[in-house]
């Protein structure tokens, strides 16, 4: 029981870092862009907040600095895709090579560096409680944070004029602008905000989750949240229980070779990335279903006159 606690806790660690970067690649969708640069965002925001955490001490400032580097970069590829009506496709994944080659080069002097001794945290009575203390509650504040934007971001999107704006773009940018809106900002505002979440997930995953810094460390994690947002037709509910799916997958290959189970490691590194093209292969076989939930304009230019 006490190794099952330990595989839900490191479960729920492991999906934070999916659910967060998901939620902000699940705010540029809806907006209608598409953006295949979170993996070099992601990078750049692990050497940033892993840098500013290492010169502050201070894991929230670290959490800043991640959050800035990863609204930095959306910034430049909001203005690419929406004002220079570049490709999106072509200019994610320039994005994301960039980050990868920025970061490794950003990031020489610490590899070698170490974080100062890590807070635990502990939910008073509640963490005390057998079993469920230990998978429950006993987690950095970001792993319930995570959850909270989840809630908030439901909240957002279905019950708030604004939420219904940025969806109402992502449907017909047209329509939207016909009636007044100014789409090319809104859509730069909500690309922003999405880079700034997935660098607080690569923040995440360098400061807490690991916390080290090394070349290459987010390991496709930017294009897995990516895939979420496809798995969880565009709710951000789903988002999260898709990140905790896929978290335990992740976790699980750790769980079974400390229980002994004899399978070779590379296969078990292997299940993540395994199980997102599983669940895609699933989706797509209803491609109707597909385009129902998804945004009308994902993906499209927007040229307003025109």
């Amino acid at each position: 029981m006490e190794s099952f606690a330990l595989l839900i806790a490191a479960t729920l660690n492991a999906g934070t870092v999916l659910a967060i970067a998901g939620l902000g690649l699940l705010i540029n969708e809806r907006a209608g862009i598409v953006n295949l640069g979170a993996e070099g965002m992601m990078l750049v925001a692990a050497i940033a907040g892993f840098a500013t955490a290492v010169v502050t001490g201070n894991d929230w400032i670290a959490f800043a600095a991640g959050a800035g580097a990863g609204a930095l970069l959306a910034a430049a590829l909001g203005v690419l895709v929406i004002w220079l009506n570049t490709n999106q496709y072509a200019t994610g994944l320039a994005l994301s090579l960039f980050g990868t080659g920025f970061s490794a080069f950003a990031g020489i002097r610490f590899v070698q560096e170490k974080l100062g001794p890590r807070p635990q945290f502990h939910i008073p009575v509640l963490g005390d409680i057998p079993f469920v203390g230990p998978a429950l509650f006993r987690h950095h504040p970001m792993v319930y944070l995570a959850i909270a934007l989840t809630i908030c971001m439901g909240w957002f999107l279905y019950r708030s004029r604004a939420g219904l704006v940025l969806r109402s773009i992502g449907e017909s940018p047209e329509s939207a602008h016909a009636l007044g809106y100014p789409v090319r900002r809104i859509r730069l505002l909500a690309v922003v905000v999405g880079g700034a979440l997935c660098g607080v997930a690569g923040a995440y995953l360098s400061v807490i989750y690991t916390p080290l810094w090394v070349e290459g460390m987010v390991a496709g994690k930017g294009w897995i949240a990516l895939a979420l947002t496809t798995f969880a037709t565009w709710r951000p509910a789903r988002v999260l229980l898709g990140a905790y799916l896929f978290g335990g997958v992740t976790m699980l290959q750790f769980h079974l070779q400390g229980e002994g189970v004899e399978i070779a490691s590379q296969f078990l590194s292997m299940l993540p990335y395994v199980a997102t093209i599983v669940v895609l292969v699933l989706i797509s076989r209803n491609p109707a279903w597909i385009r129902i939930n998804m945004p009308a304009s994902l993906g499209k230019p927007f040229f307003p006159g025109s």
